[in-house]
């Protein structure tokens, strides 16, 4: 099987690395510049530093923060029209992966004209976006690096994924982690519980690589050593630096190789439950790992050292203690351990279940699944 892999981002990463904004628009010849930025970080340090540069170089800009988690097809057009009417000639966006996503709807708008809903789907665009400079708060989605940007129809209800590996990505990512100082401690374990699956899930499955193991292995011990550390203080630079670099590393690897039934069963219990993305994820991803043991038993007993363990006697051994790492992780950052704890209602597991058979995480996820096993799967969670 022939695989290919690219990433066209340049990263700048390093405490203090927001400092390379005033070369970054200098190369990219842009003095006008609209900002994405989310509400919460709009009256931030990183945010009055970035500020203060532009100052310094007279640039021109605007700033939209009107931005919800999941964003919506609105809070697009309205971004755009904001960016359009100041007639910017490149992005920065501050923030998550929601806020990300936002600027790369707008650039893409910028340059191809229509409707976001145009380009639903793989490749639908070819004009190269405007250009985007992407300074990730949180530590999770790892939106800056990966060729997808997921917005909510509002009239169909549900999530749209404009996918192109070449021009989605940022054309430049900050990972700083002085943008982390404001994170609550919540989101700090929601998005660094998502980025640990990213790269968990990526390396399991069945489309990774010897390219995207080399990213996902660092990321697991990256993110695996420094997680508990940066949820309990967010001004731990070095924590931070390991987390925003894990989450990045495997958001260059899972859009090369998909992703399983963590994700898969997370969408429907977040939208159905109303939970974060990551809440989502930690939950179900104790149940699906012991699951998808069986069908990835080497790969599973390569993580159980990356995770905190000892060497195990064989294989077989190495992967159920991956297994236990993966439940204790969950347990030391108060992840709920069930899904009755977070809201879940068990009569809705049927319609669950089948909705995550329609979705076709099975040709991602290592094992094969059925509605049966996701109702089981789901039971196991409540």
């Amino acid at each position: 099987m022939i695989q290919s892999f690219q990433c066209p981002t340049t990263i700048h990463l390093g405490l203090g690395a927001h400092e390379r904004i005033g070369d970054i628009l200098s190369t990219l010849a842009s003095d006008n510049l609209f900002i994405c930025v989310d509400a919460a970080v709009r009256g931030s340090e990183i945010m009055a530093r970035i500020e203060t540069a532009l100052r310094g170089r007279s640039t021109t800009y605007g700033a939209f923060s009107e931005i919800e988690p999941d964003p919506s097809d609105t809070t697009v057009e309205r971004a755009f029209a904001q960016c359009s009417g100041q007639g910017a000639t490149a992005i920065l966006a501050l923030g998550g992966g929601s806020t990300i996503d936002v600027a790369k709807a707008v650039g893409i708008l910028m340059t191809n004209g229509g409707r976001i809903h145009d380009y639903e789907g793989i490749e639908k665009y070819k004009v190269p976006p405007l250009p985007l400079v992407a300074i990730p708060t949180t530590a999770g989605t790892g939106s800056e690096v990966s060729g997808s940007c997921v917005i909510t129809d509002t009239r169909r209800h549900l999530k749209m994924s404009i996918r192109h590996a070449s021009l989605n990505p940022a054309r430049f990512a900050i990972l700083d982690p002085i943008a982390l100082r404001t994170m609550p401690a919540h989101v700090a374990m929601h998005s660094g519980m998502d980025a640990f699956v990213h790269a968990f899930e990526s390396y399991v499955a069945r489309g990774a690589s010897p390219l995207t193991d080399a990213l996902n292995l660092h990321a697991i011990e990256l993110i695996a050593g420094s997680i508990r550390a940066f949820v309990a203080d967010r001004s731990d630079a070095q924590a931070g630096l390991a987390m925003l670099c894990g989450s990045a590393l495997a958001g260059m690897a899972f859009g090369q190789t998909g992703l399983g039934n963590v994700h898969c069963l997370a969408r429907f219990v977040g939208a159905y439950f109303h939970l974060s993305h990551g809440l989502s994820n930690a939950v179900c991803l104790p149940h699906v790992a012991a699951f998808n043991r069986p069908a990835a038993v080497r790969r599973y007993a390569r993580l159980a050292p990356l995770l905190g363990g000892g060497l195990a006697g064989t294989e077989e051994e190495a992967s159920h203690e991956t297994v236990r790492l993966i439940r204790e992780l969950c347990r030391d950052l108060d992840v709920p351990a069930q899904l009755r704890d977070v809201g879940g209602r068990a009569e809705l597991f049927g319609e669950m279940a089948d909705l995550c058979l329609e979705a076709g995480y099975n040709r991602w996820n290592p094992r094969e699944t059925t509605r049966q096993d996701f109702l089981e799967l789901l039971e196991s969670a409540f």
